[in-house]
């Protein structure tokens, strides 16, 4: 697998839990209301758009990352 692909990949899991936590956090931890899974459910959209997010960092910024930040000149 490529490089690209396993940080875009990490960063799309990393995005996705802290979401779903910070949901769970605000509504509680009732695991078996309908709330759990609409924080599921919405904890999908920022990570969807980190892989967005991920494919205009690819074009911006360091070719061998997918990070926005230029890498610095030595």
């Amino acid at each position: 697998m490529s490089r690209l692909f396993l940080d875009t990949v990490e960063r799309v899991v990393g995005t996705y839990a802290v979401a779903f936590l910070g949901l769970l956090l605000a509504d509680g931890f009732d695991y078996t209301s309908l709330g759990s899974l609409k924080a599921a459910a919405i904890a999908a959209i920022p990570a969807g758009l980190s892989v967005l997010k991920a494919a205009v960092g690819q074009a911006i910024g360091d070719k061998s990352t997918v990070g926005w930040v230029p890498r610095a000149r030595q």
